[in-house]
């Protein structure tokens, strides 16, 4: 049997900008793989509007750190060799490696351009604020430092259907650019009456050449670097059509294995799932409710019903496509989507994504190494490697859930025979200590259990029956394993 898969998301919106994160995953590599992470998600590797930025002000898709441009050759992260050096690390020890890849808008043209827009209401796009007129925007992008190698294709504001800033009056807003088939793409998230533009100069993907050029780059990055997958940022703004042909056209080139998974960051349960089924289940998407219902829990605490922690997510109804987490760079303290899962209950949020048979898991960078920047935290590093530790060696086969009182709860996975001395039972409490009768099986009658993690001194013996009284701290987890 396989071994249980996890990934880590090797970043968090604070990295210092020294150019060496890829020399940092190189040398972690071999921890990752003991700790029993075998895929890591890593940030954009092209380059950005400036050697500081996160990757995410795409501005040249087919350069990695290759050439001198926007004020350095590196990345933030690091040199194209380095890049590739890190992946070979990654593959030495057996972990895959998905790339973010943004492709929804492009930042810090090289150029400015006079065409037509309409001005629309920020709250509802599509309502139009004005009559037609003329700005001068940065659509224009000719990657003079590339000159052409990979790619001939240069970007100018036909590639582009809006834009936020008109250069000839120094103004901001959100500006519809005009021309013949120009619109909003229909196939997105429709919040504030149509998603589709985010920021900076919005690809259009109503375009058939801006079309073949991505697909054609997804294609040629993908071939070039050896990696394992992709994970789409921004997807809810990107043509669901483009998102469901581009993973169809890469995967063929690539194989079924190459695995992709796609940021659609919506709350609401029946949005997401009806994404999942626009593009045909092609990609795995990212458990946005759950990561709300853990935030939520860890607001509320014992007033939270523990019960009700899977209801309405995405692991519940489609277990087998989507990526379960906690936190990310988006939802640490001082970002754009801040939901911080609040310290006290971390441990117990881990649990359940790390041990539990359903969803894909992903443990954040901030988590296992650290926060830095302006508001610093530190790493929670020995509390997750003791859930990683469970989760490779323990939580196999069978689950039995006891899900009976709205602070304490609880479940056993039965092991699997191919691999020794599986299986465990799982306790947590939001609220007082608490303990929960729960079967592991008469196979296991008059055996000793004992915490796994250590919290508990006390040690459990299985009845005749297959049933044990497993035991949990207040505000707590503790996970039963036999000795």
């Amino acid at each position: 049997m396989e071994r249980n898969h996890t990934m880590i998301q090797f970043f968090e919106w604070h990295l210092p900008a020294d150019q060496n994160h890829w020399n940092r995953l190189k040398e972690v590599a071999p921890e990752l793989k003991e700790a029993g992470i075998d895929a890591v998600w890593i940030p954009p590797v092209t380059k950005a509007s400036s050697p500081d930025d996160n990757g995410y002000s795409v501005y040249d898709v087919y350069d990695l750190g290759e050439f001198e441009q926007k004020g350095s050759t590196a990345t933030k992260y690091g040199t194209k060799e380095q890049l590739h050096e890190a992946i070979q690390a990654c593959h030495d020890h057996g972990i895959s490696v998905y790339v973010d890849i943004v492709m929804n808008h492009k930042a810090g043209a090289d150029e400015t351009e006079t065409f037509q827009v309409i001005e629309v209401d920020a709250d509802n796009r599509t309502n139009e604020i004005s009559e037609p007129f003329d700005i001068e925007g940065w659509t224009k992008f000719t990657f003079n430092g590339r000159n052409n190698k990979y790619s001939d294709f240069q970007w100018n504001f036909t590639h582009f259907n809006g834009t936020d800033y008109d250069a000839k009056e120094d103004r901001s807003g959100i500006f519809k650019i005009l021309g013949e088939n120009k619109k909003w793409n229909e196939e997105v998230d429709q919040e504030f009456g149509n998603y589709d533009y985010l920021m900076y100069a919005n690809i259009d993907y109503d375009h058939p050449d801006v079309k073949g050029e991505m697909i054609s780059w997804g294609k040629w990055l993908a071939e070039t670097l050896n990696c394992d997958g992709y994970r789409l940022d921004a997807i809810k703004h990107i043509n669901y059509n483009f998102i469901k042909e581009f993973v169809s056209e890469v995967a063929d080139e690539q194989g079924e294995d190459f695995y992709f998974i796609g940021e659609f960051w919506h709350p609401d349960l029946r949005t997401a799932a009806d994404f999942l089924d626009h593009v045909e289940h092609g990609i795995d998407i990212f458990d946005v409710p759950l990561h709300y219902k853990l935030y939520e829990a860890s607001q509320k605490g014992r007033d939270f019903d523990l019960q009700t922690v899977f209801d309405d997510t995405l692991v519940q109804i489609h277990p087998l496509d989507v990526v379960t987490f906690v936190d990310n760079h988006d939802s640490q303290p001082n970002e754009s989507l801040e939901s911080w899962i609040e310290d006290w209950f971390k441990e117990l949020a881990y649990a359940l994504i790390l041990l539990r048979k359903d969803g894909y898991p992903c443990i954040f960078y901030g988590d296992f190494f650290g926060i830095s920047g302006d508001n610093p935290m530190d790493a929670k590093k020995d509390m997750l490697t003791k859930l990683l530790s469970v989760r490779y060696h323990k939580a196999y086969g069978d689950q039995d859930d006891y899900f009976d009182h709205p602070n304490t709860i609880g479940w056993v996975r039965h092991g699997d025979p191919s691999i020794e001395g599986s299986g465990c039972a799982v306790i947590l409490s939001n609220g007082d200590e608490g303990d929960k009768q729960m079967f592991v099986g008469k196979e296991h009658a008059g055996s000793t259990w004992i915490d796994m993690l250590e919290k508990r001194d006390d040690q459990v013996t299985i009845d005749e029956n297959g049933y044990g009284c497993f035991t949990v701290n207040s505000q707590s987890v503790s996970v039963w394993i036999k000795q």
